[in-house]
């Protein structure tokens, strides 16, 4: 397996804020630590603030993609 490669994913395009950074902590609460959750955000406001808000908890972004009108972040669960 890649170090990169996603153990869970979560779609959260059109979902809003804060609802898209609680789905992300309470699926990353689900998770061991070491384990990469990859999750979908569209752009504004969820990419300006929800990784703000992960790294605030613990956990680290190690990759962070745009992808057409959204965004792809891979979270390292710690």
């Amino acid at each position: 397996m890649n170090t990169l490669d996603s153990n869970e994913k979560l779609d959260l395009r059109g979902v809003l804020c804060p609802i898209n950074f609680v789905k992300t902590k309470l699926k990353l609460e689900s998770m061991e630590e070491g384990q990469i959750l990859e999750i979908a955000l569209d752009a504004g406001e969820p990419i300006q603030n929800v990784p703000k808000s992960i790294k605030e908890e613990g956990h680290k972004i190690i990759e962070v993609k745009k992808e057409n009108d959204h965004f792809r972040l891979k979270i390292l669960k710690r």
